[in-house]
């Protein structure tokens, strides 16, 4: 084994202190750390918070895209879900069997991980964590500094490269500790804890099965939209997506492509929208409605534009059909 790892950096309080914890002992490190297309606003935060905990450890990083192949390790966990539509288990076993690629890559002989033994009811407890070891095939190459001595040995200890005694004893989901680590080593660039993934909540994880159940043919831009604004099924093949705000409408303006329809009021304010599936006068005009619901100043004739590739106008009479029975 040498003296390089690759050491997992989520932005966080405790990648940092693990990271620190190996560069101590004079180990070169690189940081990890991968993006999801399941990233709360806060979680896309601590992406760029990653960035910044790196310079401040002094150490290279390496950004990742989690990417498609991620979306089938959703849609179907080997190990289940949590609460909600989250496959912490199988996350952690992908993230790992990527980085192990990127441990080839990059001439590096162990992982480094900020887990906390007991921290997080489903990744973190004690068999779970021997089976990630297993599944993601990097077995006793992860090193977890701030739970080592809880633990197994890792490879790293075995053979003299990590030295085990330098390492913690941290279990559990106090953070005294770590806090105490933070002031010893004048640390400011780590992120507050707590989890930022979409997959955690009820709402989003709603959507997310709608989505499956009705998208076969996907791209990375349909899962982008996911997590902006308020979305309906209005058809089984067919969905709208509109913005709650400026933000969210000029969000949907720069991700629209043809052949997806996009729609705008006339005349008054309100919300833009992305039309996907089978476009017909009907699809039209539940989407003026829902357009006219969230609106202001609407008369009982609403007027919108659609545009596939070439602009239409429609004007509709306004329906009394609440829009809400159509929103995931």
């Amino acid at each position: 084994m040498n003296r390089r790892a690759i050491s997992l950096i989520s932005g966080g309080l405790d990648s940092a202190l693990s990271t620190k914890l190996i560069l101590d002992q004079g180990i070169e490190v690189i940081g990890l750390h991968f993006t999801s297309p399941f990233s709360s606003r806060r979680e896309r935060q601590e992406g760029l918070q990653a960035v910044r905990t790196a310079n401040e450890l002094g150490i290279r990083l390496i950004l990742k895209q989690k990417g498609l192949e991620y979306i089938d390790v959703v849609r179907n966990p080997k190990h289940g879900y949590g609460k909600n539509m989250n496959p912490c288990i199988d996350c952690r076993i992908f993230m790992l069997k990527k980085t192990g690629e990127i441990m080839a890559e990059e001439g590096a002989s162990f992982v480094i991980t900020g887990e906390v033994l007991g921290q997080r009811p489903m990744s973190q407890r004690r068999q779970t964590i021997e089976l990630i070891e297993r599944e993601s095939g990097l077995g006793s190459l992860i090193v977890r500094p701030l739970s080592a001595k809880h633990l197994e040995p890792s490879k790293p200890e075995m053979e003299g490269i990590v030295d085990r005694s330098r390492l913690s004893d941290i279990a559990g989901r106090g953070r005294g500790i770590q806090y105490e680590l933070v002031a010893h080593y004048n640390l400011k660039e780590f992120g507050c804890p707590g989890g930022g993934c979409l997959l955690t909540d009820a709402a989003f994880s709603g959507r997310l099965r709608d989505f499956f159940a009705h998208e076969d043919n996907f791209t990375m831009l349909d899962v982008e939209l996911l997590n902006t604004g308020r979305h309906f099924r209005l058809r089984p093949d067919t969905k709208m997506v509109i913005g709650r705000n400026k933000q969210e409408n000029e969000r949907l303006r720069s991700l629209w492509t043809v052949p997806q329809t996009l729609v705008y009021p006339l005349g008054f304010q309100g919300p833009l929208g992305i039309l996907k599936g089978h476009i017909d006068s009907e699809v039209i005009a539940r989407a003026a409605n829902i357009i006219a619901f969230y609106g202001k100043n609407i008369s009982p004739l609403v007027t919108i534009e659609s545009n596939n590739g070439s602009v239409s106008r429609h004007e509709i009479k306004r329906s009394d059909e609440d829009p809400e029975r159509y929103k995931v």
